[in-house]
């Protein structure tokens, strides 16, 4: 007898708004993505946590336009190759080892040289599993101890 499952009833139209309370590692994720489109991101609902706000004020040192009101995001994208900055740019990840390790990503084919700094507890992790992949793309970077923060690439 074969492994099938039939369902003969019919489910109604669903009509009702459900309502999910933010997630930081999502709203990370989503303020860095939208930073790298082209044109407007709006978000509701995006969790307005301390490491959120340090995606925000980084992607706002990359020259990305943000504005915030009560529980609605919308951020200004400029592409993929939009980021403006001045050399020596100094970005502050605070505590978050999401928003430490993925703008690395996002900043490997920097031509100007970028520092990432965080907190004593995000410098003391690893940042060497990240640096070593992306080193294979041509990035080069320059980390305390060979491992921690700060972190500098290179350009």
């Amino acid at each position: 007898m074969p492994n099938n499952l039939v369902i003969k009833k019919k489910i109604n139209s669903f009509k009702k708004i459900i309502s999910v309370t933010g997630d930081k590692s999502i709203s990370i994720r989503w303020v860095l993505f939208s930073s790298l489109a082209n044109g407007i991101s709006k978000s509701k609902n995006l969790l307005m946590s301390e490491d959120v706000f340090a995606a925000i004020n980084a992607i706002r040192k990359l020259g990305i336009k943000v504005k915030i009101n009560k529980n609605y995001c919308k951020i200004y994208g400029k592409g993929i190759n939009g980021y403006e900055y001045k050399k020596n740019l100094i970005i502050d990840a605070k505590n978050s080892g999401t928003l430490g390790r993925l703008i690395l990503g996002f900043l490997i084919n920097s031509k100007k040289t970028i520092k990432l700094v965080g907190d004593s507890s995000l410098s003391q992790r690893d940042f060497k599993r990240i640096s070593d992949p992306l080193s294979k793309f041509g990035a080069k970077f320059k980390l305390f101890k060979k491992k921690n923060l700060p972190l500098t690439i290179l350009g």
